[in-house]
């Protein structure tokens, strides 16, 4: 499986599924672990994970920026994208959902800002 991969500013790894069955191959690995997991509150993300168990505030950012920038809401509507963070503990998944569709029972969120977004954008396409 290959996925998607960044690093943050702090030199935290994250990955990110590419398509549904990706996305539910890396959330059922990290399911009962208290890693970082993201994806946007609208559907159409990859599910992302960052698999240190103490990324700080930037790499929680960063993350949700980069998890917001390869989302349909982004693409679609190119403005702020909030994006829900729970960690594995908080997941689950049962047998009647749908491939790459998992449950959550408490979250936060995190609003990536247009700006961050373009910015980051940018900066990848020019790496």
């Amino acid at each position: 499986m290959k996925l998607r991969e960044f690093e943050t500013s702090s030199g935290k790894k994250v990955l990110a599924g590419k398509n549904a069955e990706q996305n539910d191959e890396l959330v059922e690995q990290f399911i009962g672990k208290g890693n970082k997991i993201f994806h946007t509150a609208k559907p159409g993300s990859p599910f992302c994970v960052i698999e240190s168990l103490k990324p700080n505030k930037k790499d929680l950012q960063e993350t949700a920026i980069f998890c917001a920038s390869k989302s349909q809401d982004w693409r679609d509507n190119k403005n702020d994208v909030a994006v829900h963070v729970f960690t594995g503990k908080n997941v689950y998944k049962e047998k009647r959902m749908k491939t790459g569709m998992f449950g959550v029972r408490k979250f936060s969120t995190i609003v990536a800002k247009k700006k961050e977004i373009e910015r980051f954008s940018k900066l990848i396409k020019s790496q």
